[in-house]
């Protein structure tokens, strides 16, 4: 494999269904997976990065206790990665540690343009270098649920959308908080990563591991 990958462990919190931690693993990560019961009283620092799996915060009711603890994680320097979720019925009032709010805005053109609005941004170079052939080959769509507002606090380094559809720079949302870093994703790596789209899987590595 071309995937560089720097970190070894992660916490994923299994939303609905999603086969991401299994070619985690492939790739030579270790992966635990967070009951209720490692969510409400596991030490989180041990982890590099914590991964929140698709609509997460729609079907896990311990997410509501639980939360204010994974903020506390990235405060403490921690890494938290939440991927897509429906506005409708969360279990939290932010999912974020600043505001944002999600929408139904979705860019269904799998070959839609992708803009880097900072090409600079360490997303696009560590541990991975990305270029605009990361986005070959995307299966369905590039993703669903974007954010239409956000706080100042958060970046949004790229932004894709449908041909005659205004900009939609809310599918990927990065800030710092405390001593670690948040990201709110909805580019739809729970479809290209088991598709075995190679620019999509390093781009969500490089994700994984933003600092």
């Amino acid at each position: 494999s071309d995937i560089r990958r720097t970190h070894k462990g992660m916490g994923y919190v299994n939303g609905s269904v999603d086969d991401v931690p299994k070619y985690l693993k492939q790739l030579g990560y270790r992966v635990d997976i967070h009951d209720d019961r490692s969510l409400s009283g596991a030490y989180l620092g041990v982890f590099d990065t914590i991964i929140v799996g698709v609509r997460a915060y729609n079907t896990r009711d311990i997410l509501k206790s639980t939360h204010k603890r994974l903020l506390n994680y990235v405060r403490e320097g921690g890494r938290l990665l939440v991927q897509y979720n429906v506005s409708r019925r969360l279990q939290v009032k932010q999912i974020g540690p600043f505001p944002f709010s999600l929408s139904r805005r979705r860019v269904t053109e799998e070959d839609a343009v992708v803009h880097f609005l900072d090409p600079k941004h360490p997303i696009f170079f560590k541990p991975n270098r990305i270029k605009a052939t990361a986005f070959l080959h995307w299966v369905q769509e590039r993703g669903l649920y974007f954010a239409d507002s956000w706080h100042q606090a958060y970046q949004t380094p790229m932004e894709s959308h449908d041909q005659g559809e205004k900009k939609n720079p809310g599918g990927l949302l990065v800030c710092r908080y405390g001593k670690g870093t948040f990201v709110y994703t909805g580019y739809s790596f729970f479809r290209q990563i088991p598709a075995g789209v190679g620019g999509a899987f390093r781009l969500f590595v490089n994700l994984i591991e933003y600092r």
